[in-house]
């Protein structure tokens, strides 16, 4: 994958797209004194969610409809740095079984990755867009935001996230499953709200327990109805259950999708509306909420200042890493020296082994923080528990490509190195994450006796699949145990076709 050229646009231009399941979006912005000015927004239908088959595989139509518009968006970013531009796919590539196959040609076509983001991490950065374009008062606030193939679920206090929930339930999904041929009978709405009733009872309760003070909608869906309830003087000060229960007349009277028009929906959401408008009642129901206003922010725009907190060091991965240090007990001080030591190791190989991406160097990082999560379960294979902590957790912040490489990362910090664990990456990431496991095993190796004390002064040479290790004159001969876990790392990664060289090894 080729990287963006370097911008001619100024390192403060910044790009994000949403390949949602219903449209895809992008927004150009400059970050002026550390506020954000949207210079430009795009954004197509392309209806991905609806070019799934039955087996959820996305059809060859529904591919070539995004990738066209991809094509579109990469002409605007062309020139921009890639650590400028975020991309980040939702529900419809989260399920889609050949999504890699997409993803592989959406990175081509516009020269950055594209992450695929879980729904909880969806939700925050809904909340995080949504949080920026309102007035920053005091007060919990509940944000709905009905997208293509799901629906996030927010309450949060000014820019913090307190509870996320993302359902399965979207206007596209369920158009496909109610109104596919653009009828709207009394009893397929009656069916498609009960169907979104049954999805939320997962979280009313304790939706309902915690409470709010004001209720939030954002993107499409929710815009087209709040404007067309306030065309018909059915909403003067927000959307009520009452507006939605006229509303719900008008749809029934009018019987048809295409007959929309009539009372104001824009030609590109008349077979979607229906739908989206059924799993909105039902949040009214279910949530019991009293009143609800439109926001402009949405997900690419929490996307916008997730990005400026990376710029700024204020990156939520971080506070990511440090929670689940506390939550599992973490000793701190020794994972801090792995780190230290296994980034030393980075530093000498980083060119040769092809490791000097940032990228690279946090993930490193992150994992010696985290290596030690599942000591907290059992200190039987506790390397075992800690990958599986990591890949079935939640964690704001981190693509689920991102996780994934992570979990595999504690997973093969020790014990046996079992080259299978790494099959489900993709083959282009394989190697490099091969390499960091290895500089990760010697990073806790260094530090086994635990005194927490800084490495001992060590070189490492890497040629191919070849590492030498060296020590001053008599390190090893004063630390045998050292020499004698290096003697048995050394059978480990030989094992996974590494070859590890110790000074004195002929």
């Amino acid at each position: 994958m080729n990287a963006p050229n370097t911008s001619n646009d100024g390192p403060d231009l910044l790009a994000t797209i949403d390949l949602g399941s219903n449209s895809f979006h992008m927004v150009v912005a400059q970050v002026v004194q550390g506020e954000i000015r949207t210079m430009e927004k795009m954004g197509e239908k392309v209806q991905l969610g609806a070019g799934l088959d039955e087996q959820n595989y996305l059809t060859p139509e529904a591919r070539e409809r995004g990738l066209a518009c991809l094509g579109r968006f990469a002409e605007r970013i062309r020139s921009m740095n890639a650590e400028s531009v975020r991309v980040v796919g939702t529900n419809a590539l989260r399920v889609a079984r050949n999504a890699n196959r997409f993803i592989r040609d959406a990175e081509k076509t516009l020269g950055c990755p594209v992450e695929i983001i879980a729904g909880r991490e969806e939700a925050r950065l809904i909340y995080l867009g949504v949080s920026h374009t309102l007035s920053d008062d005091l007060g919990r606030r509940l944000v709905i935001d009905i997208g293509g193939g799901s629906t996030e679920f927010i309450i949060g206090e000014r820019f913090e996230a307190r509870e996320m929930e993302s359902l399965h339930m979207g206007c596209v999904s369920f158009r496909n499953r109610y109104f596919r041929d653009g009828k709207i009978s009394r009893k397929r709405m009656d069916r498609a709200i009960v169907h979104a009733r049954q999805e939320l009872l997962n979280i009313q309760q304790r939706f309902r327990n915690l409470g709010w003070d004001s209720c939030v909608g954002s993107s499409g869906s929710v815009k087209a109805i709040v404007t067309v309830a306030e065309q018909l003087n059915l909403a003067p000060e927000g959307l009520t259950l009452q507006s939605m229960k006229d509303l719900r007349r008008r749809l029934l009277d009018i019987g048809k999708t295409d007959r929309l028009v009539e009372i104001g929906v824009k030609e590109d959401r008349l077979s979607i509306f229906p739908a989206g408008f059924a799993i909105l009642y039902a949040c009214f129901e279910a949530l019991q909420i009293e009143a609800l206003t439109f926001a402009d922010g949405a997900l690419r725009e929490g996307l916008l200042y997730d990005t400026v907190g990376r710029i700024d060091h204020e990156d939520v991965r971080e506070r990511t890493i440090q929670a689940l240090q506390e939550r599992y007990s973490v000793d701190t001080s020794h994972a801090s020296a792995v780190e230290l030591s296994a980034s030393r190791a980075r530093q000498q190989v980083a060119e040769t082994w092809g490791l000097s991406s940032p990228y690279f160097s946090d993930l490193l990082r992150w994992a010696s923080r985290v290596h030690e999560v599942g000591l907290a379960i059992s200190h039987t294979q506790y390397h075992k528990h800690g990958g599986y902590v990591i890949e079935h957790s939640d964690l704001p912040g981190f693509s689920r490509d991102v996780q994934n490489a992570l979990a595999t990362l504690v997973r093969t910090h020790r014990r046996k190195f079992n080259a299978g664990l790494f099959e489900h990456h993709d083959d282009d990431e394989i190697p490099a994450l091969m390499r960091l496991a290895v500089l990760l095993r010697l990073g806790v190796l260094l530090q086994h006796a635990r005194t927490n004390e800084p490495p001992p002064p060590f070189t490492l040479q890497a040629k191919g699949n070849r590492l030498d290790i060296r020590f001053p004159d008599q390190y090893l001969e004063q630390h045998p145990l050292t020499l004698a876990d290096l003697e048995s790392e050394k059978n480990f990664l030989k094992k996974a076709d590494v070859e590890l060289r110790i000074q004195g090894d002929r």
